[in-house]
């Protein structure tokens, strides 16, 4: 077949930017039944809390542009009980005001109560204080535990139900999800996993929603819950009961990032293929994990050691801009399948071997058919005849044809725009070149210099324990008292800590000794700190800071992973004598003094503000607070805060948590192994990565609703030491766009709320390179496509053209593809 290009780079200056009625939700092997009708569902998971509810309508909407039909969530139990019976329905806790948000914009919903999540959220969404209760275990046969899960589920439920949200009270939810991905996990829980596994069944079902219950990563649910799949491909899965609707709640749209880990990208070609693999093999229900990831503002992310951006390389970014092309490519397939939707829900199925590895599947009804040709190879194109007529179908990917005659879509033909993001320096009237900044010290005396503490005991604690998840930060204490005929007096002694992965400060007799933290990829490892002290006769004080990065989320058990410094602690005399602390008198303080008097307070830091200094600003120091003041960017784009230069800690915005930050980690080099991005063949996290060298991540998103008119105030808490004088506010929005497609096509170009300025280069037949950076080749057309597109698009926000030789001309050498 012969293959024609065409490529355009256009230079913007802007970024992309029905009530329900009454249901009755059924199901069969085939489809979903909503009122009677037949559906395959088009969803995406939006995690109500990784965004601001000021950007909620914009994200759904943007999603039901996308080609959705549904909205899926999970309930973050720790968000909504931060406190045993103390809950926060607030904010961007407010989930029956995304439930109805999903509602107006006339989206179904599937509600993922759990209420265990995963989600890479801290300790998997369950409150630490649940772990902390007397006689209890998660997730297994447990009364303690299982009367908080139900008390929580139940609260989730009725509150539901009370506004009416249920697809059985006329409301948008279709679907309901009890526990999580248990099945990956319950073989270790024994005999006492598979009763807690059968009672939220019977938990869920009694509470009468009057639409089904799911669980994921459930072989053999049990009745009447409906199992589902989830992974990075779901196409050869079965449920094990054939009358249940084959469902994939998690089709992972990228990864999530780990400090020190690369940027993962799946890319669009890969994501469609599944999608179309999917239902050409009877799928019912596909669901996007994640069609808007956002951004783990505070201390929600979990792990450990996973980074504040969730973008997941999702369709909507991390600030909610389209994600093009994957965006755009997706709602191409999606408008196909919803075209198809009746022969797919009803017709017959046939399926024809045309070649090795080249599968055509036909459902037919007696008024229409619908036909996929697939081609599994990883590395062979195929040219095959179907129905009399040549098709040439690409390795990895599938032709859908809406009538078994013409190709409607191709999962590896990507024919929309891609957009290249840039970041632009604030723009906001009378604003510095830099920003000025105050700072104070984090006052530390007490603890490492003093040994003043809230608890003691003569043992070492787990920090969640301890700590209870009210901070990251947790001290352990302790003094020893050297005698004159002390052996250790005199000797080279080694402070020996065994920690559980996160970061470990030590300091004695109150001086700083020296920091350590786990590296990336050996998270879960304990590892060794030592570092070599000189006793004095007397009193000696040992002052550790425990630092944590995010609990475990994920994992047989995970609940019991340990958090903080283990025993034992231990000091070391020409490495043959030994003295255990273990057993000492061990103080406990939970917290840092800035963050408990909230110097990242807007009204706090004002009435305190003698105490912040200008001038000299110290660089390079740990454990040092900085203050400055800014005006929010002008105009609605979404705004980032570049905090390159510094170490590691955490930043606010007129008193909100944007999240911890950690540029100094810097991707490991080796992850990348290869430069060149095939989508071709299975995908996994390990594949396709980049910019490692780099900061893990520089950029942190600062909301519009976290912002005001006038001043605004940055605090940030500087842990390990750094340089705040480049920090900088930006603004993310399209730097240019660019197509490259295929005669015949339908191209759209779209500036949303701009007009195109400028068209940079336009050229039909074969040009080479990539987005951003095109050069004509020898055979290219020789009419001048540049001005017939400056001619259409220029000053239009959006413009809209064919692909054929008639308006473009036809290249002097046909480029062939096999």
């Amino acid at each position: 077949m012969n293959i024609f290009n065409i490529l355009f780079s256009v230079l913007i200056f802007s970024f992309i930017l029905f009530h329900s009625n009454a249901l009755n939700v059924t199901h069969d092997s085939r489809s979903i039944i909503i009122d009677g009708n037949h559906k395959i569902i088009l969803s995406g998971s939006i995690h109500y809390p990784r965004s601001t509810a000021q950007m909620w309508p914009d994200l759904i909407r943007k999603a039901k542009e996308g080609g959705l039909d549904a909205v899926e969530t999970y309930v973050f139990w720790n968000a909504h009980e931060p406190a045993r019976r103390q809950y926060d329905f607030n904010g961007n806790h407010d989930i029956i005001r995304f439930l109805k948000t999903i509602q107006d914009q006339g989206l179904y919903a599937i509600l993922r109560i759990g209420p265990y999540t995963c989600a890479e959220w801290n300790y998997g969404g369950f409150p630490v204080w649940l772990h902390n209760m007397p006689g209890v275990s998660l997730r297994t046969k447990n009364d303690v535990f299982m009367n908080e899960m139900k008390n929580f589920t139940t609260l989730i439920v009725d509150m539901v139900k009370k506004e009416k949200l249920f697809a059985s009270q006329g409301g948008n939810i279709i679907l309901a999800q009890v526990e999580n991905e248990y099945g990956n996990v319950m073989d270790p829980y024994g005999d006492d996993g598979k009763s807690y596994i059968n009672w939220c069944a019977q938990m869920a079902d009694s509470l009468d929603i009057g639409v089904p219950w799911i669980m994921c990563q459930q072989a053999a649910a049990p009745k009447p819950m409906l199992e589902t799949c989830n992974g990075w491909y779901c196409d050869e899965y079965k449920p094990k009961d054939p009358n249940t609707p084959k469902m994939w709640t998690e089709n992972w749209t990228g990864w999530f990032k780990s400090w020190g880990g690369a940027d993962p990208l799946r890319t669009p070609e890969d994501l469609a293929y599944s999608v179309a693999r999917f239902f050409q093999k009877g799928g019912t229900l596909q669901n996007y994990y994640m069609y808007h990831g956002g951004t783990n503002f505070g201390r929600t992310s979990g792990g450990p050691y996973i980074t504040t951006t969730y973008d997941y390389n999702a369709p909507l970014d991390e600030y909610g801009n389209l994600n093009q092309p994957k965006w755009g490519h997706l709602k191409q397939l999606h408008d196909v399948l919803h075209s198809i939707e009746h022969t797919l829900t009803n017709g017959d199925i046939i399926n024809e071997k045309l070649s090795n590895l080249v599968m055509a599947t036909i459902y037919q009804t007696k008024e229409k058919s619908s036909c996929f040709l697939s081609n599994t190879n990883t590395k062979i194109d195929a040219n095959v005849n179907f129905g009399g007529i040549k098709f040439f179908v690409p390795a990895w990917s599938i032709s859908i044809l809406l009538d078994c005659r013409e190709e409607a879509y191709n999962t590896a033909k990507v024919s929309t725009q891609t957009s290249l993001m840039v970041k632009k320096l604030n723009k906001a009237e009378d604003e510095p070149s830099s920003l000025k900044w105050k700072w104070r010290p984090e006052l530390i005396e007490s603890a490492s210099v003093q040994g003043r503490g809230d608890v003691s005991l003569n043992k070492i604690v787990d920090q969640k324990d301890m700590a209870n998840d009210a901070s990251d930060y947790l001290w352990y204490m302790t003094s020893i008292d050297v005698a004159k005929n002390d052996p250790m007096l005199n000797g080279t002694v080694t402070l020996r800590v065994n920690d559980t992965g996160h970061v470990l400060h030590a300091f004695f007799n109150g001086e700083y000794i020296g920091s350590q933290w786990s590296k990336y990829g050996n998270n879960n490892v304990t590892y060794v700190f030592e570092r070599n002290i000189n006793l004095s006769l007397g009193k000696n004080l040992i002052s550790l800071l425990s630092v944590t990065i995010g609990f475990k989320n994920y994992g047989p058990m995970f609940d019991l992973v340990g958090a903080g410094i283990t025993s034992p602690i231990e000091l070391v005399l020409n490495k043959n004598v030994v003295k255990d602390l273990s057993s000492n008198k061990w103080t406990y303080k939970v917290g840092l003094n800035g963050i408990s008097n909230k110097f990242f307070d807007i009204d706090c830091a004002s009435k305190s503000s003698s105490k912040w200094v200008s001038d000299p600003i110290p660089i390079y120091r740990n454990f040092t607070w900085y203050k400055t003041t800014f005006k929010a960017p002008l105009e609605n784009k979404p705004v980032v805060v570049d905090l390159l230069g510094l170490g590691k800690g955490m930043a606010w915005v007129n008193g909100h948590n944007l999240g911890r930050y950690w540029p100094s980690y810097i991707a490991d080099k080796q992850l990348c192994k290869t430069k060149t991005c095939d989508y071709r063949g299975r995908y996994s996290n390990s594949k396709c990565v980049s910019k490692c060298g780099e900061p893990t991540q520089r950029w942190y998103h600062v909301p519009r609703s976290f912002l005001k008119d006038g001043e605004n105030t940055l605090v940030l808490f500087e842990e390990f030491g750094g340089n705040p004088s480049g920090v900088q506010f930006q603004t993310v929005e399209i730097g240019s766009i660019c197509i490259n497609t295929h005669e015949g096509k339908e191209v759209k170009l779209s500036c949303q709320d701009r007009p195109i300025s400028k068209i940079k280069f336009a050229s039909f037949g074969s040009p080479q390179g990539v987005c951003g950076s095109f050069d004509k080749s020898e055979y290219d057309s020789k009419v001048d496509a540049l001005s017939i597109l400056e001619k259409e698009c220029v000053g239009k926000e959006s413009c809209s053209f064919k692909i054929t030789e008639d308006k473009f001309g036809t290249p002097s050498c046909e480029v062939s593809r096999l």
